[in-house]
């Protein structure tokens, strides 16, 4: 079985995939940290992708090494998050997202989980396709 915890820890930027009406969205963002089945990351709500999230939370993550070795896409629904010492977590991890938003109690800060549903891997280097989930 893939670790796919250990893949997004070191691969943290990828590129999520939002439903927007009928179109598709994406977008470059960062994988702050794992815990079980839960992949975390962050926005502000004054973003589309806020209102995409809100109106349909189904969601796809992708990220790679850059010998794309293996690639991971993880699939799910996100939930929303107020806990202030998770968003104390976040900032503490990200200086990016600590620049951006300063304190926990940033009402425009949103944090956010996926409940991964569904993991796929694939390896260029000897063509090993995982299905997991």
């Amino acid at each position: 079985m893939i670790d796919y915890s250990e893949i997004l820890k070191a691969n943290s930027s990828g590129v999520l995939a939002t439903q927007n009406d009928e179109k598709v969205d994406t977008r470059v963002v960062q994988c702050l940290f794992t815990e079980g089945s839960k992949a975390y990351f962050c926005t502000s709500c004054e973003k589309p992708m806020y209102d995409q999230l809100v109106r349909n939370p189904n969601v796809s993550f992708c990220v790679h090494p850059q010998n794309y070795s293996p690639v991971l896409s993880v699939s799910g629904k996100v939930t929303f998050v107020e806990d202030q010492a998770l968003k104390a977590r976040v900032l503490a991890v990200s200086p990016m997202s600590r620049n951006v938003y300063k304190t926990p109690d940033n009402p425009v800060f949103k944090v956010f989980y996926i409940e991964i549903e569904d993991v796929k891997t694939y390896s260029f280097a000897d063509g090993t396709k995982h299905f997991t989930i």
